[in-house]
């Protein structure tokens, strides 16, 4: 699994997202329902770019016919031991734009304020994060200020969309990921709220779309590294555009699917149409330097058993107005949490199927199977067997990630994988496969990182009637493989083995598997990798700018680690055959692929594809590679194909895509 942007902000074991079983979502391997850790105060601003210039009106002033006739609406809080704010009578001198300032700090931050008047735009009922927002109808002039704010009430909020309130409270700061690096949300904490009028006009969404969504991402941070003290420029960066109208109603019209929906019922869309887009609909992720500006995360207010998320997969689309609060959270970043929904267009994406291979082209494959344990549902083995025989065509050799011991998470010991194994190879054979046989290193309990307990590794399965496997004894978790001999007899010390497995690079993380096979007599060397992944990266849309990518240095660490062993390959034989192949967690431009390809040791292939076809994985709506399949320099004819199954559907084998090459040894 793996990462998008500046890096992947949170590992694959991600907080539970329990609350928000019963409705929308909210929220990487990833995605909050915000609220599910402490609260900070400290906040963030709200002010949109170009948009209707706001008239100015900082006095609360109520008509005496609405201050005579106020209800009084008490509403449920976080903290029962804290009484809510008494209900305001009279409007108070604040307005939300007061509150939310220019920054993303609040000039409030921590203060009570009394009486801030508004109109009720969007209500979140699920989850632990219950509260509504408001906006007040007559915003300022200034598009720096926001006009919109969220009201955490703790309870299900018992105000209505369109009611006029005014609102007694704290001003916080939440922070839903702070050590990850997220941005802030200025709330209003617990709320004493005096219900003025039902059934107003919501103040008119700002639409969100190329015309006034700005090209550069993010703005210059401050002296401390971050963004939050630094004076937003709406007109000018896109995490200050976003952060202007975070509480404000916002729309998007006939917007492009560019992540499938997931199981907390939620999906990615492109609101701006200049965004790179990828040949089957996404969006390419190219450079740490260009994040694709246009990409928000679309959530409903209202719960999925009263009104049903859209199930849609790239390159639909939900036509008409998409419209509701703009929010954030620690999984994805900006959201529109729609109170509106539009209607979904099926573009009816097929899943791709490889090119047949002729009987003298040597096929190896790659596929990340997402944690396959026995205790799986016998439907998951079928999937991915399929995958395997119809749309990667039964390569000869198949490099699997992920492959968890006989009892999967279950944390008592067991390294054994074979029950695994097996009954994946019997669900290969059931789906018209050939029966394949298979090598692997178990690993030491607990040292490969991955689900605790699961004790994940590579296995490479082969078919015994197309290649043969070269045992060679010796290998084991801790014993590392060397080369032997030199030119045609150059032959590994281990076959299976492990790369270094005792050096500090792969601490907690797995150690590549290499195996020696003869394909037409001609032999070749296969490594299949698994490095370790982005968690703990800050994500792009971190408040500190550029954002940490603190995985990345193991990542180096092992690309050079490999590029050792290949080379001490080819010094002992230049014409070695060499195919490595996995999941990286990392990209094509990064530096630990840099690192891995060092002195033309191996080639990327990723490389050769068409740039709108290189990605293997969907994340925060950017179509990025994570998986690659690199070949020493005497493979001279590769064609390689990353075979599109899974990452681009709402309905999944596994969340990576698999890679297969045809080679001529």
């Amino acid at each position: 699994m793996g990462a998008a942007g500046g890096g992947l902000p949170f590992p694959r074991y991600f907080p539970t997202r329990a609350a928000r079983s019963s409705a929308p979502p909210p929220g990487p391997p990833c995605h909050p329902v915000p609220h599910d850790g402490a609260r900070s105060p400290a906040p963030v601003t709200t002010a949109p770019a170009p948009r209707p210039r706001r008239t100015l009106l900082r006095a609360a002033l109520i008509p005496a016919a609405l201050a005579a006739s106020l209800v009084l609406v008490p509403l449920p809080v976080a903290n029962a031991a804290t009484p809510a704010t008494p209900a305001p009578t009279e409007a108070g001198p604040l307005r939300i734009h007061d509150i939310k300032g220019n920054t993303r700090t609040s000039p409030q931050i921590g203060k009570a304020v009394t009486g801030v008047p508004g109109i009720v735009t969007g209500l979140r009922a699920y989850g632990s994060s219950k509260g509504f927002w408001m906006q007040d109808p007559n915003p300022d002039a200034d598009p720096a200020t926001g006009e919109g704010i969220f009201v955490y009430t703790g309870g299900n909020p018992t105000v209505k969309v369109g009611d006029s309130v005014l609102v007694s409270a704290k001003v916080t700061r939440y922070y839903p990921n702070f050590a990850g690096g997220s941005q802030s949300i200025t709330e209003l904490s617990t709320p004493g709220i005096t219900v003025l009028s039902a059934g107003n006009p919501l103040p008119a969404p700002v639409v969100v779309d190329t015309r006034n969504i700005p090209g550069r991402y993010a703005p210059p941070a401050g002296p401390d590294g971050s963004i939050e003290s630094v004076v937003l420029n709406p007109e000018k960066y896109t995490l200050d555009f976003y952060a202007s109208l975070e509480g404000m109603l916002v729309q998007v019209n006939d917007v492009r699917v560019v992540q499938a929906t997931d199981k907390y019922n939620e999906l990615w869309v492109a609101a701006d149409k200049q965004d790179q887009r990828s040949k089957r609909g996404g969006l390419l992720y190219e450079s740490y330097k260009e994040p694709n500006v246009g990409r928000l995360m679309v959530q409903q207010q209202a719960p999925v058993n009263q009104q049903p998320f859209p199930v849609a997969n790239v390159g639909d689309e939900l036509t008409g107005a998409t419209t509701g609060p703009l929010d954030y959270n620690q999984f994805g970043g900006y959201t529109l949490v729609a109170g509106t929904m539009g209607a979904l267009k099926d573009n009816h994406l097929q899943r791709e199927v490889t090119p047949q291979a002729t009987d003298r082209e040597l096929t190896l494959a790659t596929y990340n199977v997402e944690n396959l344990a026995p205790t799986n549902p016998d439907a998951k083995f079928a999937e991915l067997a399929q995958g395997i025989v119809t749309n990667l065509r039964s390569p000869d050799i198949v490099a699997l990630e992920e492959i968890q011991d006989n009892n999967g998470n279950k944390n008592d010991g067991t390294v054994d994988a074979s029950q695994t194994v097996a009954k994946f190879i019997a669900a290969i054979k059931a789906a018209g496969g050939p029966a394949y046989d298979w090598r692997s290193v178990d690993p030491q309990d607990g040292k490969d990182g991955g689900e605790p307990g699961g004790n994940i590794r590579q296995v490479f399965l082969f078919n015994p009637q197309r290649v043969s496997f070269t045992d060679i004894p010796g290998g084991d978790a801790t014993t590392a493989v060397g080369v032997a001999g030199t030119g045609a007899n150059t032959a590994l010390t281990a076959s299976p083995g492990r790369i270094e497995p005792n050096d500090e690079a792969w601490t907690n993380s797995r150690k590549p598997l290499v195996g020696q096979f003869s394909f037409r007599g001609k032999k070749v060397f296969v490594i299949a990798n698994h490095f370790n992944s982005k968690g703990g990266d800050q994500g792009i849309d971190s408040r500190f700018q550029q954002p940490t990518r603190s995985s990345e240095v193991q990542r180096i660490k092992q690309a050079t680690v490999e590029q050792g062993f290949v080379a001490q390959l080819l010094a002992a034989d230049k014409t070695a055959k060499v195919v490595s192949l996995g999941d990286f967690n990392d990209y094509q431009f990064s530096p630990a692929l840099a690192a891995l390809t060092k002195d033309g040791v191996l080639r990327d292939l990723v490389n050769e594809l068409p740039e709108t076809e290189q990605y293997s994985y969907v994340y925060q709506g950017n179509s990025q590679v994570l998986d690659h399949i690199l070949v020493s320099p005497e493979v001279g004819y590769a064609k390689y194909d990353v075979v599109h199954i899974n990452a681009e559907f709402a309905k999944q084998a596994s969340d990576h895509d698999p890679q297969v090459v045809r080679i001529k040894p």
